[in-house]
């Protein structure tokens, strides 16, 4: 299946779990069904707040995810903590996104994205990004980037390191999206990537004083 395909595909799954796929007033999405991770007589799962507080606890690098916008549309983008790697043959990407998002509809509907991992020095940049938008919201505005090579999404300029890919699948877990990506094309600027990656944990961004050899 293509990308296009597969942006078709993912919108039919958030249609039917109930995310609005699109602000056209023509559409009108179900209702969000009721998620239960336990059955009622079991014990409940941990609260919100503990959850967030104790995960919060695992530090993470933070990237943005870009696409190209649709006709008469700016381009999409997010702040993304939860990206990974992973598989190497074939080459995969792995990223989670809210199910109530409004920038993964358009995504979803280019079939493809770029996720720009963002250096240490780019704090702001990021809280550009991660502030909810609507249909028409346009995050690029003062953001200088240029098309990355396969999908033409926005690589942002200055980054260390970009990652060109289509969507190859799309899996509802709870609350959010796991979202696959065949990697098309990568690349790293060694110059920017000199300066340490930023990292967000227990709610603030924070920078890697150094580095410490795997015991692998």
């Amino acid at each position: 299946m293509g990308h296009a395909g597969m942006a078709a595909l993912a919108v039919r799954r958030l249609r039917s779990s109930g995310a609005p796929a699109s602000a056209a007033p023509s559409l009108d999405p179900l209702p969000r069904p009721e998620l239960r991770a336990v059955r009622a007589d079991e014990r409940p799962p941990p609260a919100p707040e503990e959850f967030r507080n104790v995960l919060g606890h695992f530090a993470s690098g933070v990237t943005v995810i870009t696409a190209p916008g649709a006709e008469r549309e700016p381009p999409a983008g997010f702040a993304c903590q939860s990206f990974s790697s992973l598989s190497l043959d074939p080459p995969l990407v792995v990223f989670m996104v809210a199910r109530s998002s409004g920038t993964w509809p358009r995504i979803a509907r280019a079939g493809v994205f770029c996720v720009n991992v963002l250096g240490s020095d780019q704090g702001t940049l990021c809280r550009g990004f991660a502030v909810r938008s609507s249909q028409t919201d346009d995050k690029f505005v003062g953001v200088v980037y240029e098309h990355a090579p396969v999908t033409g999404s926005p690589r942002i300029e200055g980054v260390p390191a970009w990652i060109d890919c289509t969507i190859h699948a799309v899996h509802t877990a709870g609350d959010h999206l796991i979202v696959v990506g065949r990697v098309e094309a990568l690349g790293a600027d060694e110059s920017a990537a000199g300066a340490g990656p930023l990292l967000f944990h227990r709610g603030a961004f924070g920078t890697f004083d150094g580095f410490e050899a795997s015991g692998n």
